[in-house]
């Protein structure tokens, strides 16, 4: 049986992650991966990197920040695929942010139900579209909705 080789091309890396090869460059340039490069010039990624692209877009897709996963990224030991413990460590970060977005998310369902149910209209008491009903000086009325 042959040995499979230690680097990937950016081509095999991008049709074994599904990710476009201008992703995987921008991710490179970010510091979120990173190749060595041939005489050729061409770039060479160790088979780690299928791992990293994984976690990159697992995370993203959660709504990470490309930010703030280089920063997990960061306690990777270079050349090092994340493995459980790590996948472990990083959820535990993702657990603080994801709620925090979870409360924001409730609170504007909770106030857009709560605006449907005013069924006022006239935009005087939004907190939606009229915050500090900034509205009132213009007398009664959907004020945004009608012209004089």
């Amino acid at each position: 049986m042959s040995e499979l080789p230690s680097e990937i091309t950016i081509g095999e890396l991008s049709r074994r992650s599904g990710v476009a090869a201008s992703a995987l460059r921008f991710y490179e340039r970010q510091g979120l991966i990173q190749s060595k490069r041939t005489s050729g010039n061409q770039r060479r990624y160790p088979r780690s990197a299928l791992r990293l692209v994984a976690f990159i877009r697992a995370s993203h897709h959660l709504g990470i920040p490309l930010e703030v996963i280089g920063s997990v990224l960061d306690f990777l030991p270079d050349g090092a695929a994340p493995d459980h413990a790590f996948w472990q460590r990083a959820s535990a970060c993702w657990s603080a942010e994801l709620n925090k977005r979870i409360e924001q998310l409730e609170c504007m369902r909770d106030r857009f139900t709560e605006c449907i149910g005013c069924g006022c209209l006239s935009f005087e008491q939004c907190v939606l579209v009229n915050p500090g009903d900034v509205l009132a000086e213009k007398g009664p009325g959907p004020a945004r909705l009608v012209m004089d």
